[in-house]
């Protein structure tokens, strides 16, 4: 198997092409395997393992945050932005138009470039798109009110893209001082007049008592969206992803499919995943502090040995237009999870809505008769 760029220096723009040794058409990963595929002559030739113990080594926050970033972690890649949602698309040699994976409008090169820090790992595609297809067809029937037209559509069988979305991880050791206040229930027994006469009741207080402590967590690969082309809403539910499964980057996971610039800077991505730790670090303190309520008067929390790594994580896409309106939808290519925007038919709504009425006015009757 051969690769037709050899290592560029940082700055310079890296292309790839793995030509089929047997026909000559381009290769492509093959989803679930360790091997490269051609769709022309059916050749296949394995993906050798990447020997390198520093592939995934996570890189300093703080020496990034300076701008030390070394420059073999930069590199450059073709990009045009989407004109109706915004993705930075990459393109591949000799490709100068495509279709945005997200909305289905048609992008063209052009002669931009995108600067960036280079992904250090990705989980490969584990399901290929028949399969894809196959969750997104079975999705839209589990949904009773999607019009029928859209899941008609969808049924057709239409192409669906394949696309590596970029993310970030941070690591972080933390420790967290903390003040508050303990609530333990006590009860006391009162007695008051029922129906004329006096009863004994408990009724329920609680004793508060002021505390100090400390708790520590180390945090290993938060996750956090770099691209701003799809929803959070629906990016956040397509996890969990087996992030322990992360691969070393190499060329030949992406060869065939589409990948994502990021979108959301380090700087940006690290106040969202402090937003989490946050939370996350609040928890432990209620569980420190005990008790049957508890109280969080100030915390302070000391954070060492930040480190993050620009990560792809593989998705199906489709963006369908039906009647006028776009839906999108996108798989987890590891599991197969979908998540999109729920289509609603409102003849489907309206009938539901007269068939409860119905429902209600017949209940209605037979509980008048019964009476």
């Amino acid at each position: 198997m051969t690769d037709l760029a050899a290592p560029a220096p940082a700055g310079v723009i890296e292309e790839h092409r793995f030509p089929c040794p047997v026909c000559g058409s381009d290769m492509g990963y093959a989803p679930g395997t360790d091997a490269l595929a051609c769709g022309h002559c059916g050749h296949r030739e394995t993906i050798a393992a990447r020997r390198d113990p520093d592939a995934t080594r996570e890189i300093d926050f703080e020496s990034a945050r300076r701008g030390d970033v070394p420059l073999s972690e930069i590199e450059e890649t073709r990009t045009a932005g989407c004109p109706n949602c915004g993705a930075q698309v990459e393109f591949a040699s000799g490709t100068h138009a495509t279709r945005c994976p997200y909305c289905d409008t048609a992008v063209v090169a052009d002669t931009g470039t995108h600067r960036h820090i280079k992904p250090r790992a990705l989980l490969p595609f584990e399901i290929d798109e028949a399969r894809a297809h196959d969750a997104l067809t079975a999705w839209l029937g589990s949904l009773w009110f999607a019009p029928n037209g859209l899941k008609d559509y969808a049924r057709k069988g239409r192409r669906m893209n394949g696309i590596y979305v970029p993310f970030w991880t941070f690591d972080a050791q933390t420790e967290t001082d903390y003040r508050g206040q303990r609530g333990d229930t006590y009860y006391v027994t009162r007695t008051v007049m029922r129906d004329g006469k006096p009863t004994q009741v408990s009724e329920p207080r609680i004793r508060w008592r002021r505390v100090r402590g400390r708790v520590a967590r180390f945090f290993d690969d938060i996750l956090v969206l770099g691209s701003k082309s799809l929803p959070k809403a629906h990016t956040d539910k397509l996890g969990p992803w087996d992030l322990p499964a992360l691969t070393p980057y190499r060329p030949e996971y992406v060869a065939g499919f589409m990948a994502e610039g990021y979108q959301v800077e380090l700087d940006e991505a690290y106040t969202e995943a402090r937003e989490i730790m946050e939370d996350v670090i609040r928890a432990d303190v209620r569980r420190d502090i005990g008790g049957d309520q508890q109280r969080i008067d100030a915390t302070e929390t000391r954070l060492r040995d930040v480190t993050f790594k620009h990560v792809l994580l593989p998705v199906w896409t489709a963006a369908y237009r039906y009647r006028g309106e776009s839906y999108a939808f996108v798989v987890n290519a590891r599991s197969g999870k979908v998540q999109g925007a729920r289509p609603y038919s409102k003849w489907k709504i309206a009938v539901a809505v007269v068939l409860a009425l119905i429902v209600a006015a017949i209940l209605g009757i037979f509980g008048y008769l019964g009476q």
